[in-house]
């Protein structure tokens, strides 16, 4: 089952790629047709991994992880002995 929704999720994107390619693209722009082949690679990569692992930590996880230590440290929590 996952595997056709994967297989969904790949047409859609060359739907997208190809309108993008044909509509606004097509005018020989090297370094826009390598960030959209970039963003749709990436978006389709995300995709697949939130398909088949939907508890991956986000974004914010990884920013509140690097953060937080910061922020206890500037609420005089930390210890740190500043």
């Amino acid at each position: 089952m996952k595997g056709l929704i994967l297989l969904g999720i790949t047409v859609i994107g060359l739907l997208i790629g190809g309108y993008e390619w044909w509509r606004s693209i097509h005018t020989g722009k090297r370094k826009e047709k390598v960030i959209l082949i970039l963003l749709l690679t990436l978006g389709w990569v995300l995709a697949g991994l939130l398909l088949y692992f939907p508890d991956l930590p986000g974004p914010s996880d990884l920013l509140e992880k690097i953060l937080s230590p910061l922020v206890r440290w500037m609420e005089g929590k930390s210890g740190l002995g500043f």
